[in-house]
Formats: C-alpha cells, sequence, structure tokens
C-alpha cells in the first residue's frame, strides 16, 4: 500500500503524530463507548431474571473508554522525542493507572458477582449471606495482591525481600490467630456441609441442645429451654457429634413415654388407657403418625410399658412429657392400675439369748 508522501511527513513529525494519536483514541473510544450501548447495553436489558448483567456492562462500559484512551495516551508518549528516562517513568505511571483502573472494576464486579452467587444457595452452598463478607474480602485481597505485584514488577522493584517478609508476618499471625482461623475454616465447612440450620434444634456430645438463633463465621448461637443464648465456637461444633432433632427425613420428633403398671394388671386396658392419652393430646400427630404402645419387658416389680408418639416441635419435647405423664398418673389412678415402686422386705433375725 502506497501512503501519500504528505501523510509521511505528517507522520513523521513527533508532535503532528502526537496530536494524531491523541485524537484518534479520543474518537475511538467515544465509538466503543457508542457500540457497547448500543449492543451491549441493550443485550442485557433484554434479558430477564436477573439485572446482574446490567450492572455489569454499566460498569465495564467506563473502564473500556479509560483504557482505550490511556493506552492512546501511552502509544503517543512513544512517538515524542523525549529522554528515554522520562518516557520509561510515563509509560510507568500510564501503566500503572492501568493496572488502578482495571483492578477497581474487579473490585465492585467481584462484589456483585459474589453477592449473586450468595443468593443462589442450591447451586453455590459456600455463599451464604453469612460468608458473604469473607469471600468479599478475600476476592478484594486477591485483587489488590494481584495489582500490587503488577505495579512493582512495571517499576522494577525486586519484591523478593517483601515477599519473604509477608511470609513470616503469615506464620507470626496464624500462630498468634489459629484459634480464630480454627473457628473460621469450622464455620465455612458447617455452613457448606449444613449439619444443621437456623430454626433446628441440635444436641451436642457433652448434652448442650438448644435451637440455633444464628450460624456465624466464628461461632453458632443456640438458645437453651431456659431462654438463655449459648455461644460455642464453630471448632467445638465441628468436633463434636452433633445430633439434629429438626433434621432427617421426618419432620416430626418421636417422643417416649415410659410407664411401668403392677403385675396382674389388664395389660389391654394399659394399652387403651396410653392410646387415648396420646390421642387427647392435641400437639401429639394422630393422623402422619399413629401413636404406638409396646410392652417392653418384665421389670423387677413391673410390667414395662412405653408409649411412642411423635410430635412437630422437639424444642415442646420437655413440656409434652410432662403433660402426657400427669395425665397417665391421673387416668391410672381412675382406673385404679397400681403404678409400683421398688421395696424390699427386710426380715429381721432375732440371735439366740447366750446363756450367762
Amino acid at each position: 500500500m502506497n501512503i501519500p508522501p504528505v501523510v509521511q511527513q505528517i507522520w513523521a513529525n513527533p508532535y503532528a503524530s502526537f496530536a494524531i494519536i491523541i485524537v484518534g483514541s479520543l474518537l475511538a473510544a467515544k465509538l466503543i463507548s457508542w457500540l457497547v450501548a448500543k449492543t451491549l447495553v441493550r443485550w442485557a436489558a433484554s434479558t430477564e431474571g436477573t439485572d446482574l448483567d446490567d450492572k455489569l456492562v454499566a460498569l465495564l462500559e467506563p473502564v473500556i473508554v479509560k483504557c482505550i484512551v490511556i493506552g492512546g495516551i501511552l502509544m503517543a508518549v512513544l512517538r515524542t522525542r523525549a529522554n528515554q528516562g522520562l518516557q520509561d517513568f510515563i509509560s510507568n505511571l500510564l501503566i500503572s493507572v492501568l493496572i488502578i483502573i482495571v483492578s477497581r472494576f474487579l473490585f465492585s464486579a467481584s462484589r456483585m458477582l459474589v453477592e449473586a452467587a450468595s443468593h443462589e444457595e442450591e447451586r453455590f452452598h459456600l455463599m451464604t449471606a453469612t460468608t458473604l463478607p469473607l469471600f468479599d474480602n478475600l476476592v478484594k485481597l486477591l485483587v489488590v495482591a494481584g495489582a500490587a505485584y503488577l505495579i512493582i514488577s512495571v517499576w522494577g522493584i525486586d519484591a523478593t525481600g517483601w515477599l519473604a517478609s509477608a511470609g513470616v508476618l503469615g506464620i507470626a499471625v496464624g500462630f498468634a490467630a489459629r484459634d480464630t482461623l480454627s473457628n473460621l475454616f469450622a464455620g465455612v465447612f458447617i455452613i457448606a456441609d449444613k449439619p444443621y440450620q437456623k430454626g433446628d434444634w441440635i444436641v451436642l456430645d457433652d448434652g448442650q441442645q438448644g435451637r440455633v438463633e444464628r450460624i456465624g463465621l466464628r461461632s453458632t448461637r443456640l438458645i437453651t429451654r431456659d431462654g438463655v443464648e449459648i455461644s460455642m465456637p464453630n471448632s467445638v461444633v465441628g468436633a463434636s457429634t452433633v445430633t439434629n432433632l429438626s433434621g432427617g427425613l421426618e419432620t416430626h420428633h418421636r417422643l417416649r413415654v415410659a410407664v411401668g403398671v403392677a403385675y396382674g394388671s389388664d395389660i389391654d386396658q394399659v394399652r387403651e388407657i396410653l392410646m387415648q392419652v396420646a390421642a387427647d393430646h392435641e400437639q401429639v400427630d394422630g393422623e402422619k403418625h399413629q401413636p404406638q404402645v409396646r410392652f417392653r419387658s418384665f421389670g423387677d416389680s413391673s410390667l414395662d410399658f412405653e408409649l411412642l408418639c411423635w410430635i412437630e416441635d422437639p424444642g415442646e419435647r420437655g413440656p409434652i412429657l410432662d403433660q402426657l405423664n400427669c395425665a397417665v398418673y391421673k387416668r391410672f389412678g381412675e382406673a385404679n392400675i397400681e403404678i409400683p415402686f421398688p421395696q424390699q422386705d427386710v426380715y429381721v433375725r432375732q440371735l439366740p439369748e447366750s446363756s450367762s
């Protein structure tokens, strides 16, 4: 392709080429902005169900424009006849500005993506409202670390000493905050594995039990039957055997009412009374799970029965068990069914009097 001599002369002039590149970059930025507005923005607006793409496109448009303008300035600077040291300084400065602009975009975009993922807990189990600050800060930390490394590399600074110092500092912080980190990782695993959720009634292997009020990154908070809030470190909960009374395939909790009657009692009448006690209680499920009575064993002083019934809320186990026990005692008393208690007969043997 033959270029006219006039154009070659103009391009050979550093000041003229500088102006041409600057004007060209501005026009290119304007054109790209128009194309983004005409295509990507309209495409994002046409999608249904989420406005995430709209926000990302709106956030990306000024970044592209700024990068094109700064890139044009960088090319224009390289066309000038300034000394090499000045050119290198301006080039490094412009590249650093580009890195900062892209980093700011990644900051905002990562926040949007992590927040959107936290609303899709079925697809992203680790992304919840509780872990949102953790992942948001983690992504931002990676962006800052990457941007800092690139800027240091652009300016030709030896980062070996800094990396070594950061490694030593990280080890020191890890030892100092090992308990906090242990609780943090345990909290992430609890949220991911979901052995229990907010509102579940759980029992730990040390006997602590209560309703889960909040699952945090450091601790799990339980509300006991006494209305007291207990804050359990996640590392302790993660190392314990957790019985989730609200979990499993069943939505109801089985209640056992153990009672013994005297030998000689009418066992059919005992069964009938126990079944009637369960049927009369409004919080005992009589539709999906029918109450049952089991004759468990021949005890030392009683015939041992057990009433099995289902309740909806495991947190109400204590009050309902109290009410059922009271009802059983009253009904047995009305039916003259004896509830025996362990007893022993003591025989005192009289020794013969010694002859004097």
